[in-house]
């Protein structure tokens, strides 16, 4: 029995002793695995936090260059350039902090996830976007401001051509810089489920975009600027005041002229005249079988009141060198348009001008001045009423070019005319006429296919109304799903005219042919109302008032073009209405304004489509 007893208590034992190990063994993987759980949690927790230090950093770092790159634009444009400078330098350490930030690396780990690192690689791509922003280009463009500032470039009586001619190559580089970071704005990558940041991806795009396009027309001013102000010899223009009381194809119709010369940048005007004083015979210049089946019946090439109908400026252009040129055996180099409302902002940089009978000409004054009480002061005289103007023009021509006290307020006066479209300019050189027509100051109906909608307005009464036109325009276009899509652009007109008389030049309907039975009430506006539209454009209806009417279609520049004529009562408002199919094609909408009395912000809501 004891040692049966020992024996089982014997086998117990064994059974003990090797439990034991094994007990041990299992606590211990337990602990084993419960440690490598807790050292994986503080490795995600601290992970996660220092990818979240890191987003944290990204976002303000780039929120400050944001903020520095504004106030160093700033600071250029107010002629700061010490200021601009130290805060370029301040943007490009930021940004650089951000970039260092999205590369480092949780950052780089979590953008390598599928799917989830979507706004991590997004993050990366604008980071480095905004660097090269900072680096490559506001702060080279804040250096090039010290040698470039209005003060510099312009003493007030000469253009220092040879200093333009020897940054241009810098300015050029710089240009290039900004379409690559455009490019790669546009290569950015969707951030999938983060929609903030697919809106900063946006306006990166968006700002991108209008720098790169900006330095562009920097960078071509630089190149063309020196020659055509006379840095290789003497260069001549004829100068054409548009008078947009009486709407034209380019602003208004054309109601004098100058000759402006340049040599080695300093700027003289030689003459000035009215309109009367091209009275011809002209025969006319072949501008090509588009330009005669849409324009031929009016007679442009002989007819200055109707040279400019086309929205086209180089075709204004040519026809007034060829009129000028057959009248006085002059042939200039280029031709230059303006407007009141620039002469406006020109005068509210060199200050007022006086009359020979010592009233007052102003910023505020000489749009009204020049468009509506002139015509009231002389209803009957023209001849008077023409020389009033002629006055007005050579004062301030005679200040802009001998004696300006503020350079920077008169860049920025014509910098405004330009963006506006109020001052145009064409070249008679092949080379330089290519380059003007890549820019505001070109006026031109492009060549490429991209969305467009340019409404023009052409006055049929040959009256003085549209000094009274207002305008609200609007372009949208279906998504970018299909070969084709619609589109509808809305054109709704105002007439603000007074209820007081007003002489009949400027509200009868004279211009009107004869051969139109139709009589209307004083102050009546008699408009064309042309459409160019996208390439290839196809117009479906056109509503005027809510009611079908007929069109006219014909093309400009390659453009198809859909017209209408309307007449709006005095104190009276129309809207009309096109109607469109069009290409889906790539390429930003663009929705040139023509330059009239009022200023017009489109909206414009068409999707852009990729390539």
């Amino acid at each position: 029995m004891r040692k049966q007893s020992r024996r089982t208590s014997g086998v117990d034992g064994d059974h003990a002793e090797d439990d034991q190990p094994s007990r041990f063994g299992e606590l211990w993987r337990r602990r084993e695995t419960r440690i490598s759980i807790l050292v994986l949690v503080v490795v995600i927790v601290g992970f996660l936090g220092w990818l979240g230090a890191e987003a944290y950093s990204a976002k303000a770092q780039l929120e400050q260059a944001r903020t520095s790159a504004q106030q160093a634009k700033d600071a250029l444009a107010d002629g700061d350039v010490e200021d601009a400078l130290r805060l370029a330098d301040a943007a490009q350490s930021q940004a650089r902090a951000a970039s260092d930030a999205t590369g480092s690396a949780p950052w780089t780990v979590a953008a390598h996830i599928p799917w989830l690192g979507s706004p991590f690689r997004t993050g990366q791509q604008i980071s480095g976007v905004v660097l090269g922003l900072a680096s490559d280009i506001l702060r080279p463009s804040a250096q090039l401001g010290v040698a470039l500032s209005p003060s510099s470039l312009y003493d007030g009586k000469r253009v220092d051509v040879e200093l333009l001619r020897a940054k241009q190559p810098e300015l050029s580089k710089i240009a290039a810089d900004a379409r690559r970071l455009e490019s790669e704005a546009r290569a950015i990558s969707d951030p999938a489920y983060f929609s903030v940041l697919r809106d900063v991806r946006s306006q990166l795009r968006a700002q991108a975009t209008s720098v790169a396009n900006f330095l562009d027309a920097t960078a071509i001013a630089a190149k063309l600027g020196p020659a055509m102000m006379g840095a290789d010899g003497p260069r001549t223009y004829f100068m054409g005041f548009q008078t947009n009381a009486e709407a034209r194809g380019t602003g208004g119709i054309l109601g004098g002229f100058g000759i402006l010369k340049f040599d080695n940048g300093v700027p003289t005007v030689q003459e000035l005249g009215p309109n009367t004083e091209l009275k011809g015979p002209f025969t006319p210049i072949d501008l090509g079988p588009e330009f005669a089946q849409q324009y031929g019946y009016a007679n442009p090439g002989t007819d200055f009141r109707n040279s400019n109908m086309s929205p086209h400026f180089p075709y204004a252009a040519q026809i007034w060198k060829s009129m000028w040129a057959q009248q006085s055996g002059m042939n200039v180099d280029g031709v230059v348009a303006l407007d009141p409302v620039a002469l406006s902002y020109i005068l509210g940089a060199i200050g007022p001008v006086s009359m020979p009978d010592g009233e007052k000409v102003t910023k505020d004054n000489v749009v009204e001045l020049t468009e509506s009480i002139a015509y009231q002061r002389f209803p009957k005289d023209q001849t008077a009423r023409k020389e009033f103007l002629q006055d007005i023009a050579d004062a301030v021509v005679k200040r802009m070019t001998t004696s300006v006290d503020r350079p920077r307020d008169l860049l920025d006066a014509l910098g405004r005319a330009v963006g506006e479209r109020r001052i145009s300019v064409w070249s008679a050189s092949p080379e330089d006429q290519k380059l003007l027509e890549g820019t505001p100051l070109g006026h031109a109906v492009p060549a490429d296919p991209a969305p467009y909608a340019e409404v023009v307005i052409n006055n049929l009464g040959g009256n003085k109304m549209d000094y009274y036109l207002r305008r609200e325009i609007e372009y949208v276009a279906d998504r970018c799903t299909e070969k084709e899509r619609n589109s509808t652009v809305t054109v709704k007109l105002k007439s603000a005219v007074p209820d007081t008389p007003l002489p009949d030049y400027v509200a009868g309907s004279d211009g009107l042919n004869p051969n139109v039975p139709i009589k209307l009430p004083t102050a009546t506006m008699l408009s064309s109302i042309r459409l160019v539209a996208t390439k290839d454009a196809k117009l479906l209806s056109v509503f005027v008032n809510g009611q079908r009417v007929p069109f006219f279609t014909e093309h400009e520049n390659g453009h198809p073009t859909f017209e209408v004529q309307v007449a709006i009562p005095p104190r009276t408002s129309g809207e009309l209405v096109f109607r469109l199919a069009e290409p889906t094609v790539p390429g930003a909408p663009r929705v040139p304004i023509q330059p009239l009395v009022d200023n017009v912000t489109p909206v414009i809501n068409v999707p852009a489509c990729p390539a």
